[in-house]
């Protein structure tokens, strides 16, 4: 399986850098990452992905939380973790689930919709009691047509992913205003682990399963926003100049 990054395409100044597709007009672009196709990166694999769901998911539909004493991030420690299935549907999809962003410049707490994106939001339960997240960095800022900070990727290279992948859902009249929390993909049918936070209304097209809404903590992608990126993907597409880390994903319903 052929890997590749998760791409935000929409802004003419981009071309596409290192995988990364950015072509066209805002009201036609792109966002992507390599996370579902990125089985290939991972340096161990998982037997199978029900083996491990099944131990990870609680009967309350909760993940289980990272170790709350730990005051620094721990080392990624989804890089060497790779499932080569989806996890078996582990989630109700009649409840509310909260997923927190415990980030090293501030917490993001964001509603997920389990009603409309229930694949991806049992992705995400399955992946946060795996602590698949922890310890890696939000690798992608983007300033220019198109306003969102790319996470999710426990590599930091916008190549790493899950091993698996999932569909696409919740399409259909999809719109990018701010708070917005969608799926970063490297096609249809491709999403896994990556995903971006909307700081400031985007236009996309309905190609990027928008899962949830940040109902606090905006202020903190803004301003992570504000300092700027390196433009190491073009003018003004590159890593955030303020050095994000992700010490722990924690999703609960309610």
């Amino acid at each position: 399986m052929k890997t590749h990054r998760r791409h935000i395409a929409g802004i003419g100044a981009f071309a596409a850098v290192a995988g990364i597709l950015l072509s066209g007009c805002a009201s036609s672009g792109t966002i992507g990452s390599a996370a579902g196709a990125a089985a290939g990166s991972s340096t161990s694999s998982e037997s199978t992905a029900s083996g491990t769901a099944s131990t990870s998911a609680s009967a309350s539909d909760t993940a289980s939380a990272p170790d709350s004493a730990s005051t620094s991030a721990p080392a990624a420690s989804g890089g060497s973790k790779s499932w080569p299935t989806e996890p078996p549907m582990t989630i109700d999809k009649a409840k509310a689930y909260t997923m927190t962003l415990n980030t090293s410049e501030g917490d993001i707490v964001i509603a997920l919709n389990a009603a409309k994106a229930p694949h991806t939001v049992n992705s995400f339960n399955f992946l946060a009691a795996q602590k698949f997240y922890n310890g890696s960095r939000c690798h992608r800022l983007t300033t220019q047509q198109i306003y969102v900070l790319q996470c999710g990727d426990p590599t930091g290279t916008g190549t790493g992913g899950p091993g698996y992948q999932f569909p696409d859902e919740n399409l259909a009249g999809a719109t990018y205003p701010a708070g917005t929390a969608a799926m970063a993909n490297a096609g249809p049918g491709t999403n896994g682990s990556q995903f971006f936070l909307v700081y400031k209304d985007t236009t996309l097209l309905p190609s990027y399963t928008p899962f949830g809404t940040i109902t606090s903590g905006l202020d903190v992608v803004a301003k992570i926003a504000a300092g700027g990126e390196d433009d190491s993907n073009g003018a003004g597409d590159g890593r955030p100049k303020i050095n994000v880390v992700l010490n722990s994903v924690t999703v609960a319903a309610h």
